[in-house]
Formats: C-alpha cells, structure tokens, sequence
C-alpha cells in the first residue's frame, strides 16, 4: 500500500520541488531521480495485487485493479526514460538558444505536474475525477506545446487547447449523462457514490439503457478526440510536431492511452448495462476509419514529427478496433499492443528528437544521408521505423498478425481491409524514412546524442515481440476478465 502512495506523492512532490529549484542540471537530475523511484515504487504494486486482488485507497477514492495497474506501470517507465532523455535535449535547447532558462523551468514544472494528472486519471475510483484529471493532462501540456513560442507552436498550441477543451467537455455531458441515471436508478447513489467505480460496475444493469446510449456517445466523441480519432484528429499532427521531442514521446507514448483507458472504462458499463454490442461497433467503426485514413496520409508528409504522430493514429484506430471488437483474444491483443506501442513510439520520439538536434530541421527532403554522417542514429531510425511499420519478431508485428488471426476467423472482410492498410501504412514510413537514411549526407550539427533511453525501449519491445513473462501474462488475463465481462 505505500508502494501506491509513493506512486502518487511522489509526482506531487516533484512539482512543488521543480517550483523551487532554479538550477537546470539540478532540476534535470532531480527529473530523474524522481520519475526512476516512482517506477521502482509502481512495481511494488503488482506483487500487492496479485496477492490481495483488486482494492480500493483512502475510503474508496482511488481503485487499482488489473486494467489502471497494468497502464500504471507502463506509465512510470515511460516517463522514466523519457526523463533521462529530456535532460541531454533540454541542456542543448539551452545551448543554441531555442529556448530560455525559464521555458526549462516550466518545462520541469509541467512535466512533473504531467504525471500526477495522468496517474491520478488512472487510479481514481470516481468517473468525475477521470474526467478532471484528464482535463488537467491538457492544461499542463499545453504550455509545453508551444514551449519554444514561434508562431507554428503557438497555434498548435491553440489548436490542441481548444479542440481537446471541445472534445472534453463532450466527455463532461456524458459523465453526467451516466451520474443522472445512477442517481435515478439506483438508492445507493444517496451517499454520494453514484460516481464511484467500485459501486458501478455491481449496478451496471440497473441503469437507463436509453440514458447510457446518448452518454457513450458523447463519451465516444469526447475521449475519442483526446485518442485522435478521425474526424478529431487535427489537432494531434501539429501538437506533436512543435512540441519539444521529449513531450512528442510522452503525448504519443502516454497521453492517448489515458483517453482511451477512459473510454474503456465506461464501454465496461455500457456493455453490462445494454448487454448487446453497441460500444464496441462504434469502437470499430472509428477505429477502423482512423486506421485507413492515417495510413493513406503518411503517404504525404513532409514534415519527420508530423509523419510520426500520424502512425500515432493509425495505431491507436487499430487498438480501439482490437478493443471494440470485443472478444478476450481481441481484448488481450488490444492491451498487448497499447503496452508495445507506447514504448516503440515514445522510442522514436527520442531518436526523431536527435535527428532533429543534428540537422536542425524537421523536414524530410533536408534530412539526408544519416547512415553516411551519423551511421548510429541513421541505423536506430531505420530499425525503429521499420520497428513501428511491423516488421518481426518485435512486439507491433505480433500484436498485428495476432489481430490479423482473430479477424480471418471473426471477417475475412475486416481481414482484407487491414492487410491493405498494413501495406499502405508500411509503404508510407519506407517511402518518407529511406531518403533520410541513404543517400548523400546534408550538413550536421554534431552534438551530443541521447539514445540509449530508445534503444531500452525497443530492447523491451523485441521481447515483448517473443516472449511475455508470467507476470505480464496474469495481468493481462485479469484485465481481460474486466473488460470483456
């Protein structure tokens, strides 16, 4: 149980700490030292779990099972390496000038505050909470966003503030959709739980079948802008593009699976509550559009960060149709791969950023010959590229072939329409990637790189590709059981 208060406080206290702490280095250090220990600390988790099962903290206001502790975990890690990454990026954005001493501030600042807004979003036990929580991962992003204040980054920041506030206000009217029902339906709800996750999930089927449609549909379109679903999408490609690279890793990496854990959440009630497969078709339908139309415009991206945020698309319409199709092989795919992607992007992120470090630009057509001039980041965007384009034995190949199985035996029409997509979305990142890694070489600025954090990562997707240790195995199993109830 201290194990899960340190997992919160911890983040608390590096934002009060990171306000007081003017040093760069120090605060980079201390961004480390912090993010490293609340990993240690969410592992502690597990064993607790595993022998005691589901359990609720401080008299039910927070809720850890199978499903949150899973993402919990992944999430520590992730901001872990991502740390160690920002503090060799953010000391040479310091250095040529791009940003100043007090953007790095609150760069640490945010990051910080980040954490504990996507950590309390994950282990609350109450809807209302997810919800605020979820709201306040946007606020304290997107000053970051636009972080290095040129007029591109000022409107992406604009755009993802105002979009994700639209998306996630659509999200408010179906919490409270959901809360009037639970308050009509059901007696328990007079003591104030009626938004209490724990008492939900029991009571599920006594609510207002009619009431919980209209509300997941406004959930849907809420969170689903948060996850970047077409036709919500816009906003994604330019926040992650003109963010610091260390915050692309972190909103490709983190931010999407908080959305979507949410979703997933409420399609669990709506599930038990209508008992026919109306969440998961609309899963489908948006997940299986935002897959193809992704695929179709990585084909024409000019710009490194923003050919990447789309595959961020593409692979996340993918989860949510492994999601909505609702089985528990789909559904323990759909966990698998959300836990492989977020490392495999957030890994490219950090290899896209030292790219960028190198030849001070994002531009495809001006990034050329990386194998000739910087042969080890040259070799490690190939690998990574061809990493998240799905190539075995690695983690997003089996994630895709296992779905790729489940779908020949469920639809040979849903089979056809992701091998299409597949080669699609592998021809567009081969087309945009080869010309930056072969060829003649343009000028470089050598600088000190940062990759060994990426190459962890992928090190821990090339197993994840073979092998899932035992642990890993019950958990996902345990999630399963939830969310295909």
């Amino acid at each position: 149980m201290i194990a899960f208060y340190l997992t919160l406080l911890l983040p608390l206290f590096g934002t009060l700490l990171m306000l007081g702490i003017g040093n760069l280095r120090i605060a980079s250090y201390c961004n480390i030292v912090l993010t490293t220990v609340n990993f240690i600390a969410s592992l502690f988790i597990v064993p607790y779990f595993l022998n005691n099962g589901s359990f609720t903290v401080l008299e039910q206001q927070f809720y850890i099972d199978a499903f949150n502790l899973v993402i919990i975990v992944l999430t520590t890690f992730v901001t872990m390496t991502t740390a160690f990454f920002s503090n060799n990026y953010m000391q040479h954005n310091i250095k040529i000038k791009h940003i100043t001493y007090r953007q790095s501030y609150l760069y640490h600042v945010m990051y910080q505050l980040f954490i504990l807004m996507v950590l309390l979003a994950l282990s609350t036990n109450n809807l209302g909470i997810l919800w605020v929580t979820m709201e306040g991962s946007t606020l304290s992003t997107v000053l970051l966003v636009g972080l290095y204040r040129t007029k591109e980054a000022i409107e992406a920041a604009w755009k993802y503030f105002i979009l994700c506030s639209v998306g996630i206000s659509l999200a408010l009217f179906g919490t409270i959709l959901i809360y009037f029902t639970a308050m009509q339906e059901l007696s328990i709800t007079q003591n104030g739980t009626g938004l209490l996750w724990s008492v939900l999930i029991h009571q599920a089927h006594n609510l207002n079948p009619i009431i919980v449609k209209i509300a997941f549909v406004f959930l849907l379109v809420g969170y689903g802008t948060k996850i970047g679903l077409v036709p919500l999408h816009n906003w994604l490609p330019d926040a992650h593009s003109e963010s610091p690279a260390p915050m692309s890793a972190l909103l490709s990496g983190l931010l999407l699976n908080v959305a979507l854990y949410a979703l997933i959440r409420f399609k669990i009630l709506v599930d038990l509550s209508l008992a026919n497969d109306l969440a998961g078709n609309l899963m489908i339908i948006f997940g299986l559009f935002s897959f193809i139309v992704a695929a179709i415009l990585l084909q024409r991206q000019k710009n490194i960060k923003r050919l990447f945020s789309y595959s961020s698309i593409e692979h996340m319409g993918l989860i949510t149709f492994a999601f909505g199709l609702s089985r528990p092989t789909t559904t323990f795919i759909g966990l698998f791969y959300l836990i492989v992607h977020s490392l495999t992007k957030s890994s490219i992120f950090m290899i896209v950023g030292n790219v960028i470090q190198q030849t001070n630009t994002q531009i495809l057509c001006k990034i050329r010959g990386l194998i000739n001039s910087q042969p080890y980041l040259g070799w490690c965007l190939l690998i990574a590229t061809l990493i998240i384009a799905g190539i075995p034995p690695f983690g997003i190949f089996t994630s895709e072939i296992l779905l790729l199985m489940a779908c020949i035996k469920l639809s040979p029409v849903l089979a056809i329409i992701l091998c299409c997509g597949f080669v699609i979305a592998f021809a567009g990142l081969l087309r945009n990637i080869q010309f930056s890694v072969y060829g003649e070489p343009t000028d470089i600025t050598k600088s000190k790189i940062c990759i060994t954090p990426a190459i962890l990562n992928l090190i821990l997707v090339l197993i994840l590709g073979v092998y899932i240790p035992s642990i890993l195995q019950e958990l996902l199993h345990k999630a399963v059981e939830l969310i295909t109830v």
